[in-house]
């Protein structure tokens, strides 16, 4: 695979009284998706208001290609929102703590659920479906 097209997610975390700032945000990007000018933009995935997998707090998942990184992190930033932005290899722990990086404060994560190395079962699901 090309680089530019390996993918990428990011989580995007909010707090009850954000969830309204999560929506803008879930709703911006189905209309840049939807608009047809980011094919880097695969999935976004419907907001989370609960524990889902290593994520403790809610959030919603975007699907999308390192070349869309830059861009997808300038639109989480303008929110205020945390995130998680990490690479999808076939380590899924390596993806959310070493090779991932936080947009604002981290948010500690369940790592005990996560796939071992080699094992990632997110990779079967990129651009397809969330939790």
């Amino acid at each position: 695979m090309d680089d530019s097209r390996a993918p990428w997610h990011a989580h995007i975390y909010y707090a009850p009284d954000d969830r309204g700032r999560a929506e803008a945000i879930r709703e911006r990007l189905i209309r840049l998706k939807e608009s047809g000018a980011t094919p880097q933009l695969l999935f976004i995935g419907e907001l989370r208001d609960h524990r889902m997998g290593p994520h403790l707090v809610p959030q919603f998942e975007v699907h999308y290609t390192a070349d869309f990184v830059a861009m997808i992190e300038g639109i989480i930033r303008e929110t205020g929102l945390t995130a998680l932005v990490h690479p999808l290899t076939h380590d899924d722990l390596a993806d959310h703590t070493r090779l991932g990086r936080w947009l604002g404060t981290p948010i500690d994560l369940d790592l005990t659920v996560l796939d071992p190395p080699g094992i990632n079962q997110g990779l079967a699901r990129f651009g397809k479906t969330d939790f």
